[in-house]
């Protein structure tokens, strides 16, 4: 009999032993999902939409970006604010007033606006250029996007091709297919920006629902992409 129980507290001993060893790799495993969480959330940042001069030497040579006239101080980046959700719409339920309502972040439902400005602030005439780069995109999100840019009233939409025919899609400019610049969908330049000259931009995004590539397998797609402001200077002769 005394066999026995030595037995039976061997098989508790070791019952124990295993459940600690579980407890603690569940542990572990918590603490690591709780980490991967919130690196995912750091890189992701929610989608949200950045626009960035491109170096410190910039900021010397006088070039600005603030996105409110009542605060001219250039600063480093500016920061769109996200929206969790984006629902496919036709660019037709945009209000025609969305470039013009307000500074900053104005988002609409289903859509990301952000407005700002582009100053030289400097003594000396700049060419600068306006680039959009993608960091990821998750579910071929891209087919279906549409970015919007106005510059002092005037826009310009930009798509990817077609995916069927790789033709633009209608009243779009396509996106830029550019060599060493893996990323970059939009890239435009702007000439003789003379001191005191003012720009003033919005970012207009959204998932166009009558493009023939909007379909089921796009929902759960999330897409990430910063817009970069770099200058050229001018040697003077």
């Amino acid at each position: 009999m005394a066999k026995e129980v030595i037995v039976t507290a061997d098989k508790v001993k070791n019952r124990k032993k295993t459940m600690k060893i579980v407890r603690k790799s569940l542990f572990i495993l918590l603490i690591f999902l709780i980490i991967l969480y919130i690196i995912l959330d750091i890189i992701y940042s929610e989608g949200k939409f950045t626009v960035t001069l491109d170096s410190n030497k910039t900021l010397e040579s006088g070039l600005a970006i603030f996105d409110s006239l009542n605060n001219g101080h250039g600063k480093r980046k500016l920061e769109a604010t996200p929206i969790k959700f984006m629902d496919n719409i036709s660019y037709k339920w945009i209000p025609d007033t969305v470039d013009t309502e307000a500074d900053g972040s104005h988002n609409g439902q289903n859509y990301i606006a952000y407005s700002f400005y582009v100053e030289n602030q400097g003594n000396e005439i700049l060419n600068y250029h306006y680039e959009v780069v993608v960091d990821d995109v998750i579910k071929n999100v891209d087919e279906a996007i549409r970015i919007r840019i106005y510059r002092n009233g005037e826009d310009v939409t930009y798509a990817k091709r077609n995916f069927l025919d790789n033709e633009p899609e209608e009243n779009t400019v396509p996106f830029k297919e550019i060599k060493n610049a893996e990323g970059t969908i939009i890239l435009e330049k702007i000439s003789d920006f003379k001191p005191d000259d003012l720009d003033r931009y919005t970012v207009l995004v959204w998932l166009e629902g009558d493009d023939p590539d909007c379909t089921d397998a796009l929902l759960g797609g999330e897409i990430k992409m910063h817009m970069v402001i770099t200058e050229e200077h001018i040697e003077q002769g």
